[in-house]
Order: structure tokens, then C-alpha cells, then sequence
């Protein structure tokens, strides 16, 4: 019996996909990576079909490579590496199974994404810490398991926020729940109970949701999640502060930081604020774009204590924060930032495509690297206005998600191959010069862990653990195409 009919018992026969132009669209992705052409794509419509899915796997052998994002993959996450693989495509297991205003957290399938996470929550008074403007098709589970930074470095106190627990389904094919989710009792107990699985760690003394955040399908399939919520504010202002140089921010962005006052608070510089706000602006060189905000209670007069307290410290450091800057309005940046699904994607709107080298470091050694990719891509005549650079705060500032952009047009041979060179140059660069590539996605995978042989051993030991016959995502991070 095939492959495809002994899916379609599981989940239907209209959602096993054997569409050869379906499936070519599954091989490759906006990076221009490539892979192999998966065998069939199967559409599971809850946990029971997942589980079924990925024991059928160990039993025939086949490969699997989960998805939840609706489309305009760009990192390479997603590509099949192996041959003979089957995606399984989590974008219809797509709800909100509850929002809890009183805990401040939700619960929701892989398929939610940030815009019907965001319209939910606000209905509840609440607010969703997301990417900077992320796509409209992208699911929310997908960036919390990626730990894409968020813009609120205020609520960020840990790489694992604002995520806290998931329901697992491991390579073998067992059923698996993180933090106070693990029990006692079922979901519906617990919530009679006044719980709401918001800690992460967890059952005991484990913490396998972080092991399993950043491990790119690996390791096994989250069938829902929960987020960390915040309160929505009664009244907000966006602030712009410009400068000549990004040194000339960065001693101001901490003491801020330090002092807990904004919420959103992250730097761009003029590639980055332009492809964003769009039309014609005349931003500085860099900008720091920051909120306050008020609650419940005197709303207004904690924005008016706090915007005097933030221009008692900028004038400390010799910086301006304005309204309006170089044409662009904070608060309609603000509102671009905070929200998603703008069409065309911001980083795709200059020249089609994109190329995106993102590590960790800290905001004083920013500059250096800023330096040292600008002197690369001058040195291969790449534009500076379609080299963008984003500076996002994360865990109160101790330290930063560092992110340089190259936006080309894929249609146009000569410039794909330019930036592409340029992505390759600047990424070995900036990983010698000491960025740590928390999230290695390719070509960065191979050379990372060569640095560092005993992390290896001690994934692949996790491998042999929760996927031991290596059916999840075979080929990526430091896992052979066998493993």
C-alpha cells in the first residue's frame, strides 16, 4: 500500500498533497536555499493526527518536516534536506483555544498568527509582545520557538519569553507537556483550579521547552502553546531620537533601559526606517524609537512624569527625542511596528527579496560590527540604502538581537549573486568577531557547532533521546540527513 494511502487513513484523502507544483513550493524559500522535493505534504487536524503521523513515520521510515506559517518562508527553517520527506503542515490547526485575561496569557495552535492572535487579545484588553512587524502569514508558535525578539525589552526577562508552556509530540511519537502544564490533572482540571500554565519550567526540575526552542523541528512538534500577555495601555506616545552615529544612541538606550521606563524601545537605521514607514522621509543615519505608557489609573499624568524624567536623561546624554523626525510621524512608526500583515512585507518592499544575518551580542559592540559589515558591503559596491540594519534590545537591555538585511532583486542575476556573496563574507566575519549565532539557520549551521564539538555530543545525545530514529528535520543544525 502507498505512502499517500496510508496517510489519507489517518488524516482524509483532502489533506494528504501529492500536487507536483504544490510540492516544488515546499523545496525552496525566499532565501534562495534549496533542498529536496518533498514526497507529499499531510494537513493533521489536532494532536491524535500528529501523534498517528509520526509513529507511521518510524514505522515506514520516512522523514517529516513540520510548518506552520501559511507561506513567505525566507531562513531555510523549513526546506526538506533529505529526500523522500514529507512536510507536515500545522497551518489549519489554527485556534485560539482560550485567552485569560486574569493570568494575562493564551493558549493557540500552531497555525495562529500574529494578526488573529493580536485582534483576540485586544478584545480582552490585553496585548500581544511580538517581532517588529512580523508577516501577516506568520504563525505565532513559529517565532516563540524561534525566539524571535520581541520589541519590549521591558518584558523580556528571559531568552524563553514570552513563551511558557507547550503539549510536545517527540520523534517517537509520545505525548509530552511542559512547565505546570505537565499536570496534575487535564487541561479543564487545572483551569478549575485557577491555573494557567504560564510557567515554563518544568515537570520537576526539567526545562524542555528551552531545549526544544531553537532546535528547528528536530527534536519534536508543538501541538499548542502558551504566550505571556500584557496589559493593553489607555495611553501611549511614541518618541524618535535621532543621530549622526549609532555610538551616539547606545549610552542613552541603556539608561533608559536601566530605568524600566519604555515599553517598546528599539534602533533602525535610515534603510531600515524607510522601507518600514515607507513614502518619501529624510530619517537620520539612526533612530531610536521608544514608547511610554499608561495604565488603568492616571494615565496621563504617568506619561507626563515619565516623558519629563526621559528628557532630564537625554539631555544628559545630548540627544532629542522629537514627535516628528526627518517627515515621519513616532506614533505612526509606532502603530507600522506594533502590527502585522502590511503588504508587501516591509523587507521585501525596496527591491523583492531579502537576505537576513541576525546573532546576539551587546549594544556597546553594535557599532563593530556595524563597521565591519558596512566595510564589506562597500567593498563589493552593494547599496547602502538596501543594507538595513535593526538593533533590538532584548532582556532589559543586557543584551541585543543585531540584525543586517540585504535586500536585492531576485529576478536580477548579478545582484542576487552580489548579495549573496556579501550575506556569506559578512556572516563568517561577524561570527569570528565573537556574534553568537543562537539561531543558526543555513549556511551558519556547520560553521558554528565546528566551534564547538562538545555542544554537539551533548545535542546529539538529546537526538537519540526524543528522536532516535531520527525522523524530525533530518540534516539540520548539527543532525547529518541520516540522523
Amino acid at each position: 500500500m502507498s505512502l499517500q494511502s496510508e496517510l489519507a487513513k489517518i488524516v482524509g484523502d483532502e489533506r494528504v498533497i501529492g500536487d507536483a507544483e504544490v510540492l516544488e513550493g515546499f523545496r525552496g524559500d525566499k532565501s534562495g536555499a534549496m533542498g529536496e522535493k518533498p514526497e507529499l505534504a499531510v494537513k493533521p487536524r489536532g494532536l491524535d493526527d500528529v501523534q498517528k503521523i509520526v509513529k507511521l513515520a518510524n514505522d515506514l521510515g520516512f522523514t517529516l518536516v513540520p510548518v506552520s506559517s501559511r507561506g513567505g518562508r525566507s531562513r531555510g527553517g523549513a526546506i526538506p534536506l533529505a529526500a523522500g520527506s514529507v512536510i507536515m503542515d500545522l497551518s489549519d490547526m489554527r485556534r485560539i483555544i482560550r485567552v485569560d485575561k486574569r493570568n494575562k496569557v493564551a493558549m493557540i495552535e500552531p497555525g495562529v498568527t500574529y494578526g488573529e492572535l493580536q485582534e483576540a487579545v485586544e478584545k480582552e484588553g490585553l496585548r500581544l509582545e511580538a517581532p517588529l512587524a512580523p508577516r501577516g502569514d506568520k504563525s505565532v508558535l513559529a517565532g516563540l520557538l524561534d525566539r524571535e525578539p520581541t520589541t519590549g525589552p521591558k518584558y523580556n526577562w528571559d531568552a524563553i519569553d514570552p513563551l511558557c508552556c507547550l503539549e510536545l509530540v517527540f520523534g517517537t511519537g509520545d505525548l509530552f507537556r511542559t512547565g505546570n502544564a505537565a499536570g496534575p490533572g487535564t487541561l479543564e482540571e487545572q483551569w478549575a483550579a485557577g491555573q494557567a500554565q504560564k510557567v515554563s519550567m518544568g515537570p520537576a526540575q526539567t526545562d524542555v521547552g528551552r531545549m526544544i526552542q531553537g532546535a528547528q523541528g528536530t527534536l519534536g512538534i508543538a501541538t499548542w502553546a502558551t504566550v505571556k500577555l500584557e496589559i493593553k495601555p489607555s495611553a501611549q506616545k511614541g518618541f524618535l531620537v535621532g543621530s549622526s552615529s549609532l555610538e551616539g544612541l547606545i549610552d542613552f538606550t541603556y539608561k533608559i533601559l536601566w530605568r524600566k521606563l519604555p515599553d517598546l524601545c528599539l534602533i533602525l537605521d535610515a534603510a531600515g526606517i524607510s522601507a518600514l514607514y515607507g513614502g518619501k522621509v529624510e530619517p537620520p543615519p539612526w533612530t531610536l524609537v521608544y514608547t511610554i505608557s499608561g495604565l488603568k489609573y492616571f494615565p496621563e499624568e504617568r506619561l507626563a512624569l515619565m516623558e519629563e524624567e526621559l528628557a532630564k536623561i537625554a539631555s544628559e546624554y545630548g540627544v532629542s527625542p522629537d514627535r516628528r523626525l526627518g517627515g515621519i510621524s513616532a506614533d505612526k512608526l509606532v502603530e507600522i511596528v506594533t502590527s502585522s500583515g502590511h503588504v508587501p512585507y516591509w523587507k521585501d518592499a525596496k527591491r523583492g527579496g531579502r537576505l537576513e544575518l541576525f546573532f546576539l551580542t551587546t549594544m556597546d559592540k553594535a557599532p563593530s560590527f556595524v563597521n565591519a559589515v558596512g566595510k564589506a558591503a562597500a567593498g563589493m559596491d552593494f547599496p547602502a540604502d538596501c543594507l538595513s540594519t535593526y538593533l533590538q534590545p532584548i532582556r532589559h537591555g543586557t543584551g541585543c538581537h543585531l540584525e543586517f538585511d540585504f535586500m536585492y532583486d531576485p529576478s536580477d542575476e548579478a545582484e542576487t549573486a552580489r548579495a549573496r556573496g556579501l550575506f556569506e563574507e559578512a556572516g563568517k566575519t561577524c561570527l569570528e568577531m565573537g556574534g553568537f549565532f543562537s539561531r543558526p539557520y543555513l549556511p551558519w549551521a556547520k560553521m558554528v557547532f565546528e566551534k564547538c564539538p562538545d555542544t554537539v555530543t551533548a545535542l546529539r545525545k538529546l537526538k537519540d533521546i526524543f528522536d532516535p530514529g531520527g525522523v524530525l528535520s533530518p540534516g539540520r543544525l548539527c543532525f547529518g540527513k541520516g540522523a
